[in-house]
């Protein structure tokens, strides 16, 4: 009879993936880096062990949204003060000094949330531009854009 693989926390190989942001759609990337950070894309998935790789997205400013959700997409946030919501729209956020917290924010509301999230995370990293500090890990090229046509905006 065999039993139902479950994995261990230190049985799980942890791989690095570069995914160059340049030209996909926000939402359509964001499902692709929440399913590698939580592992799903493994045959050992185990859905309470932190089993995902690590993701380094490079150029962060250039990631595209469809349709008029750059004018129309608001991010809301509140200072702490009474009457103190304001709100950024998705082309300001990109406009603005920090663009990887667009993609960021995107990929934390697709992982279930919890302890397993912020650990899942932490292994997810950001750059607005080219340039990254973890080429001495060796990451592997995903090509996001080849996987669906939709995934690539011209």
């Amino acid at each position: 009879m065999k039993t139902t693989l479950s994995l261990k926390p230190t049985e799980a190989r942890k791989n690095w993936v570069l995914i160059d942001a340049e030209g996909l759609v926000l939402g359509r990337l964001a499902v692709v880096v929440a399913n590698r950070l939580r592992g799903k894309h493994k045959p050992q998935f185990t859905p309470h062990v932190d089993c995902g790789d690590h993701v380094i997205i490079v150029n962060a400013r250039k990631v595209q949204v469809t349709g008029k959700k750059a004018e129309q997409s608001v991010f809301y946030y509140h200072t702490g003060y009474a009457g103190g919501i304001k709100g950024r729209t998705v082309g300001q956020r990109l406009a603005s000094a920090h663009p990887e917290r667009v993609i960021e924010k995107a990929v934390e509301r697709m992982i279930t949330r919890g302890p397993l999230q912020r650990q899942q995370m932490r292994h997810l990293y950001v750059y607005a531009d080219d340039a990254h500090p973890h080429e001495g890990q060796q990451p592997t090229k995903l090509d996001v854009g080849a996987l669906n046509s939709k995934n690539r905006r011209a």
